[in-house]
């Protein structure tokens, strides 16, 4: 086609350019505006200059801060359940009641086992002081005095066993009561009252309990990632997420807005043999309890320094297959295709990393009219920035 530069343009571009000025056309007329016709209006504007930050962008869940499993220490008949399933609950709420008669019997009983110890204890005491005195007026032998200290010291032994046993009858009494061990939101209770409860090493569920706020959003991401994250740090481009608390933005799968703002606080000392992924998490503000463990999010992480770029809107971006192209129109109206090289989405616009100047006059509108080589009557638009579109 008549008009085209072909300087730095591989021949397979030129190809299918020329068939888009030929679709364009209509009816496969030539490029060039026919003789008495005016140049066909189109809207052109300089590409946005900005400082920006690429950010990367991840999938991942929501997960607790806390999370436990209720499970009783001891072994009896659920007594009483003293929550609503689902409910928010407060740290050191009472949840359920074991059936606390035996172990208050138990303990009764301890407790009267330790004062006859103690009693032992102190007629101990009184037969060795006696016979302290006996001894130094030489009125009992020394095997009899041995006799009463080791009967004292033994006293003593038993009255320290009895208070333990005391203790741990006390701690099985207090077990009976299952309370929350944080504040959170409880789940459904697993079983009913007056079932039996087991305690110890199979102990049974009763039910689970989550923290709502904070909350963490953990995700993985791939050992380029992660190499290319340690690059910048090692740069001072930007600090490592091991070390700083980079912001991070999350929005939910019917958000279209990265409304949600957190921040990292921890990064795996390992990546995954298996996948080549290495897990990192956030965390994030969940006053109002919208996001529930378990849920499912997108995050953006930044992913470079700042640095200059030049923008402009998708629409004024054409692809020859795997060529991705804009179309500048010269001083002279004349339309020119340049081959450039895409960075992430900003703002609602597309980074161009190669391929146009900040003077260019890019065509952002008509383009169905702009075909390659030949004149159009450019008119003067802007583009402009659409902040934390989606």
């Amino acid at each position: 086609m008549e008009g085209i530069r072909t300087s730095g343009i591989p021949a397979r571009t030129l190809i299918g350019l020329a068939l888009i000025g030929f679709s364009l056309s209509g009816c496969g007329k030539p490029a060039q505006t026919p003789q008495g016709q005016s140049a066909p209006p189109v809207t052109v504007a300089q590409p946005l200059a900005k400082k920006v930050t690429d950010w990367d962008e991840y999938t991942g869940r929501f997960t607790a801060v806390q999370s436990v499993e209720l499970r009783a220490r001891v072994s009896g008949y659920l007594d009483s359940i003293k929550f609503t399933d689902g409910q928010l609950v407060e740290k050191g709420q009472l949840l359920f009641v074991i059936d606390p008669r035996p172990f208050q019997a138990t303990l009764d009983k301890a407790r009267a086992d330790l004062k006859v110890e103690e009693s032992r204890r102190d007629l101990a005491q009184l037969d060795l002081a006696r016979a302290t005195k006996l001894l130094a007026a030489r009125a009992v032998s020394q095997e009899e005095y041995d006799t009463r200290a080791q009967t004292q010291a033994q006293s003593q032994a038993s009255v320290a066993s009895a208070q333990a046993a005391a203790r741990n009858a006390e701690l099985d009494l207090e077990f009976t009561q299952i309370r929350a061990p944080f504040a959170g939101r409880i789940g459904d209770r697993k079983i009913d009252i007056g079932n039996l409860v087991s305690g110890g090493g199979a102990a049974t569920l009763l039910a689970t309990i989550v923290t709502q706020d904070p909350i963490y959003f953990e995700f993985d991401g791939s050992e380029a990632d992660y190499l290319k994250y340690v690059r910048l740090a090692s740069a001072g481009t930007r600090p490592s997420s091991r070390d700083a608390p980079n912001e991070v933005f999350v929005k939910l799968m019917d958000e279209t807005k990265w409304s949600h703002a957190g921040r990292m606080n921890f990064v795996d000392n390992q990546l995954d043999p298996n996948s080549g992924t290495v897990r990192g998490r956030a965390v994030l503000s969940n006053s109002d309890f919208v996001f529930q463990p378990g849920m499912f999010g997108r995050l953006r992480l930044i992913g470079s320094g700042q640095y200059d770029a030049l923008l402009v809107p998708d629409e004024a971006i054409v692809s020859d297959q795997a060529t991705k192209l804009v179309m500048v129109v010269g001083e002279d109206g004349t339309v020119t295709p340049h081959p450039v090289e895409l960075g992430p989405k900003i703002d609602g616009l597309r980074v161009i990393k190669t391929g146009i100047a900040g003077t260019d006059k890019v065509v952002i509108s008509g383009l169905t009219r702009a075909r390659p080589g030949s004149k159009v009557s450019p008119q003067d638009g802007k583009i402009t920035a659409i902040p934390d579109a989606g």
